[in-house]
């Protein structure tokens, strides 16, 4: 299991937009990097926009702000047209960063389980180690209480 201090676990993955990103190639700055399970979902859509609408304030920060899930490029960028996100979506779809950062994990939902994404953030530091860790988010002042965490950061 990961912990705070620990050196973020790398990765390469498409994005919305068709291109690639490695955390390896943002550091240097600060990096929000938030896992959830299904595109277009409500909680999903909420987080999104959350963050969304807190982009200016992690921009100002300095900070990157990363949404990872295991659906397609394509279904995220249809996710990110329909809503008008602005933040960079990124396919797992063999969901192995979320394997490496421990979210991919069972769950279950009228009485049947299965395997998904555990609503989890991590806030990488310019040097590339985990400066904060949320698990089993809930997506309701979220978005702001990383936000602040992300300015403490760069206050330091």
């Amino acid at each position: 299991m990961l912990e705070e201090g620990n050196s973020a676990p790398e990765f390469d993955l498409p994005a919305d937009d068709g291109s690639r990103i490695r955390l390896e190639s943002l550091t240097g700055a600060p990096v929000v990097v938030y896992f959830y399970p299904r595109d277009d979902t409500s909680g999903c859509t909420a987080e999104a926009k959350g963050f969304t609408c807190l982009a200016g304030d992690f921009a100002r920060a300095g900070a990157v702000v990363i949404g990872i899930s295991p659906d397609s490029a394509a279904s995220h960028r249809k996710f990110k047209e329909k809503h008008d996100l602005a933040v960079a979506l990124l396919a797992d779809e063999a969901h192995a960063v979320c394997e490496a950062y421990g979210v991919w994990a069972e769950k279950s939902m009228y009485g049947r389980t299965y395997m998904g994404v555990e609503r989890s953030t991590f806030l990488v530091d310019p040097k590339g180690r985990l400066a904060r860790i949320w698990r089993k988010v809930k997506v309701p002042g979220h978005a702001e209480e990383v936000l602040q965490a992300v300015q403490a950061l760069a206050a330091k």
